[in-house]
């Protein structure tokens, strides 16, 4: 009886091979560890990756049906573009962010505007102004905002002709490039600081967005009893010559999404205060009809220790060379 008992615990426990020699040695080959061609680093990165895929399915009893489901669950977000989308969701890019962190704090580095999350929706080349510039191409009815600020360096000096490259959605949270009813460039610019390394621009206040609901993104969210939300954002790459780059983004006080943002990028020194100013002769003087809002916000960028520091990662974008 006692051996029955034994026997049948022992069937219903998962099978697990991944810890065995020649599992091991099947893994090097499929990743071409075996042999003396190829990139090292992916053949190292991709036999840690697939022992650890088979390890979780040893460990989780995956069957095959839901191994089979994961494949073209792949295949779904890269037809829809979303995969990036998703790796700011799960929280990979934060996490990223949180390793750079921690670097800095290792080497010491100190100061400086926090760096959070680039987000997919970048795009290369907009077009380059001095001081000021307005974002928007005035379709859209939002109210309008106007931000400005200095860019200085860590001990309070102003860093002159430092380039705010600056983007945002709009008031439905759609990105021009992306959204094709949107004109070129819309809501993007880049603005070359003036010597005292000030910057302006005249935009209207963007909305949060939420992942598109029928996506593979929000999907796999609701299986995980998460919202895709975000909340109203405005995004910055910060550089100039000897100091690192940033990239950052602020988000705009107020939001019911301020705190709960599905992307992880909210950081309470990123968190803009923005004053909604109702003076009918400060609008008239702002060549506005109406409300309109403001954001003050200065940039604070660190020393490059490294020539490679000042520039922005590595990483595909639209419409960069």
């Amino acid at each position: 009886m006692t051996s029955n008992l034994a026997q049948q615990n022992q069937l219903a426990q998962p099978v697990k091979l991944a810890n065995q020699p020649e599992v091991a040695a099947f893994l090097e080959q499929v990743s071409g560890l075996d042999n003396g061609q190829g990139n090292p680093r992916l053949k190292t990165i991709m036999q840690r990756l697939l022992t650890d895929a088979c390890r979780a399915i040893d460990d989780l009893d995956i069957r095959p049906e839901e191994f089979w489901k994961a494949v073209n669950y792949l295949n779904a977000l890269g037809t829809a573009k979303e995969t990036a989308l998703l790796a700011a969701g799960l929280g990979l890019e934060h996490y990223l962010d949180l390793r750079m962190d921690a670097e800095d704090a290792r080497a010491g580095a100190e100061g400086g505007t926090p760096r959070t999350i680039e987000g997919p929706l970048y795009v290369a080349n907009a077009p380059l102004c001095q001081q000021e510039a307005r974002l928007d191409d005035g379709t859209d009815p939002g109210e309008a905002l106007f931000m400005q600020g200095q860019v200085l360096d860590v001990n309070g000096k102003p860093v002159a002709n430092a380039l705010v490259d600056v983007w945002h959605a709009n008031t439905k949270g759609m990105y021009s490039y992306f959204d094709p009813s949107q004109s070129e460039y819309n809501l993007r610019r880049r603005i070359v600081a003036d010597a005292e390394g000030r910057y302006r621009f005249r935009s209207i206040v963007p909305s949060g967005y939420g992942c598109p609901p029928q996506g593979p993104t929000q999907q796999l969210l609701d299986q995980l009893g998460r919202h895709g939300q975000r909340p109203a954002h405005i995004h910055f790459f910060i550089s100039a010559e000897g100091y690192e780059h940033l990239t950052t983004q602020i988000n705009l006080d107020g939001d019911e999404y301020l705190h709960d943002d599905f992307a992880y990028a909210t950081r309470d020194e990123l968190i803009a205060h923005i004053k909604h100013v109702d003076d009918q002769a400060r609008a008239a003087e702002q060549g506005v009809d109406g409300r309109f809002a403001e954001i003050e916000f200065d940039f604070t960028l660190r020393p490059a220790t490294e020539e490679t520091r000042q520039q922005r990662r590595e990483r595909l974008r639209a419409l960069e060379a």
